[in-house]
This record gives C-alpha cells, structure tokens and sequence, in this order.
C-alpha cells in the first residue's frame, strides 16, 4: 500500500516527531522514506539595506538543508530504506512536485502548530501542502 513516504525538514525541532511517524509507518509497510529538505530561495532581507545578498542568502539556504536532511536522515532506525534529496524553490511548491514526480504514496510533516497572528504572517506550508498534494498527507504536531 505504501511503497515511498515523503519526509520534508526544515530541520526544526518538529521534524523529529514526523521522523518518528515515518519511521513506523515504512517499518509496518516496508516502504522506503525519501527525506526532502528545501533551500527557500525567497530572499525576505535581500535589499539595499537588508545586507544579505541573494548569493550569500541561497549558499546558507543550501546549507541549512543539506544539515536539515542529514538530521533527518540520523533521526530514522538505521534499518529503513531512505533516499535523500535537496533542492531549492519554495518549499510547499517543491515538496508537492518531489511528491507527483517521484510517486511517492504518502507524506509525512510536522506542524509547528502557530496559531493567530504568527500564523497568519508566517502560513504554513504544511497546510498548503495539504490543500494541494496529490497523495495522503500525515500531520505531526510538535510536542512543543
């Protein structure tokens, strides 16, 4: 029934619990977790004024997924199957075409759980992943 699971991280603290999710469920099915970190390449300081610019912004950004997916990666038993992948875009667009373009039967995230104004400024990209994903997707809320 569940032969690929998507596993995208931004590396926060939150991951670790849909890491756990993703875990059990490959386990149970056997399935292959393929862990999917984002390089957001929305520059939000890139200005005249900002001084952060667009090259250095995105060599962090690459950065920052590459650690996220290695966590990941270190979160999951050593005896599951996983592939790992990073790219670069805006993450609830690239998350939802990794999912289509690599067939994968289910995706597993956490949720950072804000709420009020924190989210309505911040969004969620889980919830837009939801609304648009071609295949089941699994919420983990943080324990937080």
């Amino acid at each position: 029934m569940y032969e690929d699971i998507l596993l995208p991280t931004d590396g926060s603290d939150a991951v670790a619990a849909a890491a756990e999710h993703a875990a059990t469920i490959a386990d149970r099915f056997d399935a292959t977790v393929h862990v999917l970190s984002v390089a957001d390449t929305r520059n939000r300081f890139e200005s005249p004024t900002g001084g952060i610019s667009a090259d250095a912004w995105l060599r962090a950004e690459h950065d920052r997924a590459e650690t996220a997916a290695a966590e990941a990666v270190a979160a999951l038993p050593d005896d599951l199957t996983v592939e790992t992948a990073t790219d670069e875009g805006i993450p609830r667009d690239v998350i939802v075409d990794y999912a289509e373009e690599s067939d994968v039967d289910m995706i597993v995230m956490a949720t950072h759980g804000r709420t009020g104004l924190q989210h309505y400024l911040i969004g969620s990209v889980t919830e837009k992943v939801v609304r648009r994903s071609p295949v089941p997707v699994v919420t983990v809320r943080s324990p937080d």
